[in-house]
């Protein structure tokens, strides 16, 4: 009989805890794959203590210094630990290759793809991170101020509207991507982890942001953000 996976996810104050897009990747993968999995949830401000308890293996930051992150998975099944939400689909797919999420050795470009998703969030990130320490407790929001601040200098304010024009410019390109495909999925008619990608995304959108900036969010494109998000959520079974 298998034993559950066990998922270390990060907490916040909303209702249902959840909101990192990093550890919804996995969520959604096992949730899309039929795995049995329970949720342990840290304090964000507690990570790094967890993380090395378990013997998690850290990230690395740009410097080249240690950063322990979740989410973190732990496999009792084979006794695996991973680390990053992309190597936990690659394992998971490795070990559990029903439903397959990489298709066609497409990892290489998966990472590519996320990479590009990335480059659209940037310009907006001051702005998101500024809701998100809102529904963090305040030990957690001291401490992910403190570690984000590198990559998004402070002060951060979600009020700049110049930021929000930058972050639709870019799904705007995104949006021409969907538009070349045959399928309402990025790869046509086959489901993958890139659309996991985009909709972890908007669902860190859509728990963190006030109602009427996700609001703005889902009107773009035709409502097409919105869409993706729950068509996904539909997919893996969490909507």
């Amino acid at each position: 009989m298998m034993l559950p996976l066990v998922l270390y996810d990060t907490l916040s104050e909303l209702p249902g805890k959840n909101w990192s897009p990093s550890t919804a990747k996995p969520r959604f993968v096992l949730s899309y794959k039929d795995l049995p999995f329970v949720t342990l949830w840290v304090e964000y401000s507690d990570i790094p203590i967890a993380m090395k308890a378990i013997g998690a293996k850290p990230n690395k930051r740009r410097d080249g210094s240690d950063m322990y992150t979740v989410p973190v998975l732990s496999d009792p099944n084979t006794g695996a630990l991973i680390t990053d939400s992309l190597e936990i689909a690659s394992y998971l797919e490795k070990t559990y290759p029903e439903k397959p999420i990489l298709l066609d050795n497409s990892e290489p470009l998966i990472r590519a793809f996320g990479s590009a998703i990335a480059g659209f969030i940037r310009p907006a990130m001051k702005s998101i991170f500024a809701r998100t320490t809102e529904i963090l407790s305040p030990a957690s929001a001291k401490f992910f101020i403190g570690s984000h601040s590198a990559d998004a200098p402070l002060p951060w304010d979600a009020s700049y509207d110049e930021d929000w024009d930058l972050l639709e410019k870019g799904y705007n390109i995104a949006y021409e991507w969907y538009q070349k495909t045959e399928g309402k999925w990025v790869m046509g008619d086959t489901f993958s982890y890139a659309d996991i990608f985009v909709a972890c995304s908007l669902l860190w959108y859509k728990r963190v942001l006030k109602e009427d900036e996700w609001v703005r969010i889902s009107s773009w494109n035709g409502g097409k953000w919105a869409q993706v998000l729950a068509d996904v959520e539909k997919e893996c079974k969490l909507a």
